[in-house]
């Protein structure tokens, strides 16, 4: 892991370095791209095996979902057997510790209590002259949620995904999680439950979100895609946007930690492994004004690595895409952080409020040595769904309104169009609209 001086290679270095995501890196590997060649007859790139699996469902339906579901996660299913049933969902709830169930039902509520104070109002305003001016805000009808499933399962994001969706009200809630020996880990099940799910699809990968986006004959078509995956599903999210809405296309994981001279180095290093022991291409950063607790950063780091059990990810994230840069000073470092817009951005400094004005981009912000970022990964409330690579400049964290949509009301008495005619038909007719201008005319006319 680098240890950088901002004073030594300069502000715009720095930046650079910062703005360098992993993700623009994605490749298949190898292997991966051997064993596409043998099946598919020619060696394709991600985006031409996601446009090929996507077309597929597309024409195909139940079909290609079968086919790609036994050809990639190896997996033999029928279309009467894609759903999970009443049976496997006790099953779960047998199998499940109840302590876990009981950790997952107060998360589940935490999120629940914060979304609820989220929840936007439909408005109305009377205007001069009769008019009425307003807003109507009604939740989706259908929204498909994907749940990764692969090296490990999230129950967490079931619930971060899901409990938005429902205290906006919409309607109809599917699931898609990609199956494990044709079984879903039974935690992603109690915690569906716990967060009011009831239709949930053992179908993963790039099948799975064409399902959802087109519909085959069993399963149906949504309004609105939202959930994490790994490079296939985000091309395959990306593919389908414009024919459904989608929430945000997210890559690895990453961690921005501004730190002084006051912070725990042991805290510190911790925070940087949470996030690098997801994914050989998670991002941990530290910015910090103090030398010292740089190399203590480090070298504690290297400490407590050798002791988890995922050493081999989080130490090769580490070494790709781990980095802690010394600032000047903290107006230095919050420029730093605002560059790099990072999905999870801790504050652990003597005084982190003093510092939360100047937070510009960021998904998250954890303020203090006692906010860690797994505190918000699985309890606090606010939703875990972030942007990832530099996109927090732009998109927001998962929220009740992203499971929503704003409807314009226009209402006008005959007198208040009259008082706004003659702007009308000038505005249109200097438009080239004429058709535009007859409709308010011919009002005029027939009054």
């Amino acid at each position: 892991m680098r240890i950088i001086d901002a004073e030594e290679i300069g502000e715009r270095e720095v930046e650079q370095l910062l703005t360098k995501k992993a993700f623009d890196e994605v490749e298949l590997n190898p292997k991966i791209r051997e064993a596409n060649k043998k099946t598919f007859g020619r060696d394709m790139t991600a985006a031409e095996l996601v446009r090929q699996i996507v077309g597929d469902v597309r024409r195909d339906g139940d079909k290609a979902v079968m086919h790609y579901t036994k050809l990639i996660d190896k997996v033999d299913l029928r279309p009467e057997d894609f759903l999970v049933s009443e049976a496997e969902f006790e099953e779960a709830e047998r199998q499940a510790d109840p302590e876990v169930v009981a950790s997952l039902q107060r998360a589940a509520e935490n999120v629940r209590r914060y979304h609820e104070e989220q929840k936007p109002n439909s408005w109305m305003t009377y205007r001069d002259e009769g008019s009425i001016l307003g807003q109507s805000i009604v939740p989706l009808d259908r929204v498909g949620i994907y749940v990764p499933g692969g090296t490990a399962a999230y129950p967490s994001s079931v619930i971060m995904n899901a409990m938005p969706a429902v205290v906006a009200g919409v309607h109809e809630i599917i699931m898609m999680v990609p199956p494990k020996h044709g079984k879903i880990n039974p935690y992603v099940l109690v915690a569906a439950r716990a967060a009011g799910v009831k239709n949930i699809y053992k179908i993963g990968g790039a099948q799975a979100i064409a399902a959802m986006a087109f519909g085959t004959e069993t399963i149906p078509r949504v309004d609105k895609i939202t959930g994490p995956g790994n490079i296939f599903v985000t091309l395959a999210k990306k593919e389908v946007y414009g024919h459904v809405d989608i929430d945000m296309l997210a890559g690895p994981s990453e961690i921005l930690i501004v730190a002084d001279e006051t912070a725990d180095p042991v805290y510190t290093a911790a925070d940087m492994l949470s996030q690098a022991e997801h994914d050989m291409l998670a991002s941990s950063i530290v910015i910090t004004t103090s030398a010292k607790l740089a190399a203590q950063v480090r070298d504690e780091a290297e400490k407590q690595l050798a002791k988890l059990p995922r050493k081999e990810i989080a130490g090769a994230s580490l070494e790709r895409n781990g980095m802690i840069v010394i600032a000047k000073d903290l107006m230095q470092a919050m420029r730093f952080a605002n560059v790099s817009a990072p999905e999870h951005m801790e504050l652990l400094t003597k005084n982190p409020w003093q510092l939360l004005p100047y937070v510009r981009h960021a998904g998250a912000v954890f303020l203090g040595a006692y906010s860690p970022e797994p505190l918000g990964d699985y309890f606090a409330g606010p939703d875990h769904v972030l942007p990832t690579g530099g996109t927090a400049r732009c998109y927001s964290v998962l929220n009740v309104e992203t499971f929503m949509k704003r409807t314009s009301v226009i209402s006008y008495t005959q007198p208040a169009l009259d008082a706004a005619s003659e702007d009308i038909i000038r505005l249109a007719e200097t438009e080239g609209l004429q058709a535009h201008a007859n409709a308010i005319r011919i009002r005029q006319m027939r009054k």
